[in-house]
């Protein structure tokens, strides 16, 4: 099968899922998001850039069919993707350090997130975290503080369980071997080999 072919497809897969998995979050009103999964399981197959790519263009399709806030959001799916691809290839997303690994992928993603729903929506979204963002402003803590702590921890438990879900199916499918692109390894053997050209 031809790189790009292979590329479009696992693309293709990673879009999938994360509007599959807003779409549930939506309708059930689940307190996590479920839509990055497809973006970390590009990330670990095929790097950074296309997870990145995986992200916004999930978002759009979610904000095209069923949440229009998906839109708004795309920046933090950029991020997503950028920090799974670096740290998926790293110890930090594997064994015990993966709770670590996740929550340096869930910070950036949670600022990011505080910032949009706090300046364009005032906290509210068609998310069920808002309601817990209510909860704590009603009890006294400032509003873009509320939306920080519950982006925080809603953000965190979501990447968490999207990191080990998506290892768990790269790992028990063999997906590495038969769908991986080893872009950062690629990478590294382009450079060597321009090194010894000029030798």
């Amino acid at each position: 099968m031809k790189k790009k072919t292979k590329i479009q497809m696992v693309m293709t897969i990673g879009i999938t899922l994360n509007v599959i998995g807003a779409l549930i979050a939506m309708t059930f009103s689940i307190p996590f998001y479920m839509d990055s999964i497809g973006t970390i399981l590009v990330a670990g197959l095929l790097g950074p850039k296309y997870a990145m790519l995986t992200g916004v263009l999930g978002s759009l399709t979610s904000g095209f069919t069923f949440d229009i806030y998906s839109f708004y959001y795309a920046p933090v799916q950029l991020l997503t993707g950028f920090f799974a691809g670096i740290l998926y290839h790293t110890a930090w997303l594997q064994g015990k350090k993966t709770p670590i690994g996740s929550l340096l992928v869930g910070i950036p993603t949670s600022i990011a997130s505080a910032m949009i729903t706090a300046y364009l929506f005032g906290g509210l979204t068609a998310g069920s975290s808002s309601a817990f963002v209510f909860l704590f402003h009603n009890l006294g803590l400032n509003l873009v503080v509320s939306i920080f702590v519950v982006q925080i921890l809603t953000d965190y438990t979501d990447k968490l369980l999207a990191v080990y879900l998506t290892r768990l199916i790269i790992e028990r499918g063999n997906l590495m071997e038969k769908w991986g692109i080893a872009w950062k390894d690629t990478a590294t053997l382009q450079t060597k080999q321009k090194e010894k050209s000029f030798s």
